[in-house]
């Protein structure tokens, strides 16, 4: 996202602002010291001047002091003598002289408007200080009318020879403010003169730092290109400078991002693919436990959409969380087995974890496979069953006949009575026995795809109808007499010539029939029926006995279930029928189902895969 950079925070007006910054410190600098020394040296020749001018003024009124001291009288006396080399002297920027005598009598000035002065005693403390001191004194003074700055000297006078007396005193007042005016003035031309320089610099500077900032801001915009994913950009490269060399480094940097890019992307694609097309759900966490992958298949097996998963929380999405801890998950990393649905349906999940780790050891996330074992757990239980199933299925024969060898062991033979009846349960047990392990292995041989068949064509009208009415002549054997049983017959009136294995089919057929003998009360119908549809023909067989449980019927082709177990194994029944004729109808390409109501009977369907045959084709 492009942030709006303020005019202030701009690169380009700092390097303008800290350049002008620069520029008006050193003009600072050297105004302060230019103007400092200009101002010095200034008011030192003026002050030098004056006191050159005050000097000659002290040997030209020497004499005249001296004359006045001594009493000695001339052509002019002192006093005129003195106000003639004052008038001489007044201009030249001096404002005031005044000459005065040993008791600082006023002996002259050149001020005009105080010739009234002269004569009188002066009241000037600088003059009565240097007649103390006898030294003379120079200070700066503020002129009480005009306020203007001024020089003041005052020069004591000495008489000349080896032992020098006081004669009095030479006072001069000069206006220095001309030189602080000439100074300000010489300020105010380096002011303008600086800020002249100042505003060139100001466009010198936004030259320069345009032209250091160009690049600058081409490369801002290539980087963000190349942040966003466009690659295509090429900076221009304007020298050999560290900017150039930066440019072509960055030139440099879009294209191994580019390529980078590409590779990663392709790696991408090829992870989607992996994860999309993977028959194991796959799971990526956060080292918290919030889900940031998950695959389609994994959206399948526990029934959640993407937006629902991610973000959330692994455990209570496996549904796992008041059995397992993630930090149990962090230290062993075992398997669970998770319960789920998948498109409504039941399923079992074995949930694999492993832990996503830096070279460091940190832990940044967490990997969980989900495999489905639904069929494994179901295929174990179905071996544990059927092994208890035969355990149980044997020993009872076993314990059975071995009570009856005992009887026999122990005497029963010698009964004429008892041992007929005892060696015919012995036998038919011990054809019971056969039948099972007969059975067993058929299945045996089916699931190592061992049972090969033997394919013919057949007239399935026909066969159905030879099974029919063999049965019903065994419902009419003297063993069935009393139970009334009828068998009716639905067939069709042609034929439907099918390619099936005769002797399997007969056994299913058999099976069936079989079953619906053994479960239908006294006087009931067994109907037998068969009917075309568009590709396949559909075998029923309809009892009027109990009927199967509906939560039973998903199980009755399963190796040794029986839905009323006394009563099956009473009529020596293995328990195998069932899955016998399931399996033996499913290598045929068809299959077999049952419907059934408790207390109003059951009917098996038996469908098997039909080609409709013309009549040229048997030609």
């Amino acid at each position: 996202m492009k942030k709006k950079i303020r005019i202030y925070q701009s690169i380009n007006t700092k390097i303008v602002f800290v350049i002008v910054l620069l520029l008006v410190f050193a003009l600072q600098l050297i105004g302060a010291n230019f103007i400092t020394q200009i101002e010095r040296q200034l008011v030192a020749n003026f002050q030098e001047d004056r006191q050159v001018q005050m000097n000659f003024l002290e040997s030209t009124i020497l004499p005249a002091l001296e004359r006045e001291e001594n009493g000695e009288e001339g052509e002019v006396s002192p006093d005129q003598e003195i106000s003639n080399l004052l008038t001489e002297f007044s201009g030249s920027g001096i404002t005031d002289l005044q000459v005065v005598n040993a008791e600082l009598i006023v002996m002259g000035t050149s001020d005009t408007t105080q010739q009234n002065i002269i004569g009188q005693l002066s009241d000037d403390v600088d003059l009565r200080q240097a007649q103390i001191t006898e030294n003379s004194i120079t200070r700066q003074v503020i002129d009480p009318v005009t306020q203007n700055r001024r020089w003041k000297i005052v020069e004591p006078v000495f008489s000349a020879g080896e032992e020098s007396q006081f004669l009095g005193a030479i006072l001069m007042e000069s206006n220095i403010e001309s030189v602080y005016e000439q100074i300000s003035q010489i300020t105010e031309i380096f002011l303008q003169s600086s800020a002249v320089a100042i505003i060139l610099s100001l466009v010198l500077a936004n030259m320069v730092s345009r032209a250091l900032t160009k690049p600058i801001k081409e490369m801002q915009i290539q980087t963000r290109q190349i942040a966003e994913g466009d690659y295509s950009g090429t900076l221009k490269v304007y020298g050999e400078d560290e900017l150039g060399q930066l440019a072509a480094l960055i030139n440099d940097l879009s294209d191994d991002v580019a390529d980078a890019q590409e590779s990663i992307d392709a790696e991408r694609r090829r992870l989607d693919s992996v994860l999309t097309h993977m028959t194991d759900g796959v799971v990526a966490t956060d080292r918290r436990g919030k889900i940031m992958i998950i695959n389609e298949m994994a959206q399948s097996m526990l029934d959640k959409d993407q937006e629902g998963a991610l973000g959330k929380n692994l455990l209570p999405i496996l549904d796992v969380e008041e059995d397992i801890t993630l930090r149990r998950i962090l230290e062993k990393q075992d398997d669970i087995l998770v319960n789920s649905r998948q498109n409504g349906i039941p399923i079992i999940l074995r949930a694999s974890f492993s832990l996503i780790q830096r070279e460091s050891g940190f832990i940044s996330g967490i990997v969980c496979v989900l495999h489905d074992v639904t069929e494994q757990e179901r295929i174990e239980e179905e071996r544990k069953q059927f092994v208890s199933n035969v355990s149980h299925e044997l020993r009872t024969p076993l314990t059975s006949m071995r009570s009856y060898i005992e009887a026999l062991a122990d005497g029963a033979w010698q009964d004429p009575d008892l041992a007929p009846r005892f060696l015919e349960v012995t036998q038919n047990e011990t054809d019971r026995m056969i039948r099972m392990i007969q059975d067993l292995l058929h299945l045996s041989r089916i699931d190592s795809g061992k049972s090969v068949l033997n394919l013919e064509i057949v007239d399935l009208t026909e066969m159905l109808e030879h099974v029919l009415n063999r049965f019903d002549m065994v419902i009419h054997s003297a063993e069935y007499e009393s139970k009334n049983y009828q068998i009716r017959k639905d067939i069709l009136q042609e034929s439907v010539f099918v390619e099936v294995d005769p002797d399997r089919m007969i056994q299913v057929l058999d099976n069936i029939m079989n079953n619906a003998i053994k479960y239908s009360p006294d006087g009931g119908t067994i109907t037998g029926k068969m009917e075309k549809r568009q590709d396949t023909v559909l075998i029923s067989i309809r009892d009027e006995g109990m009927g199967i449980p509906k939560a039973d019927l998903t199980k009755i082709f399963s190796r040794f279930y029986r839905v009323d177990r006394a009563r099956s194994r009473a009529m020596g029944g293995s328990g195998l029928g069932l899955a016998i004729s399931k399996e033996v109808v499913e290598q045929h390409g068809g299959r077999i189902w049952a419907e059934s109501t408790e207390g109003r009977g059951t009917t098996f369907y038996l469908s098997l895969p039909y080609v409709p045959y013309e009549e040229e084709e048997w030609e």
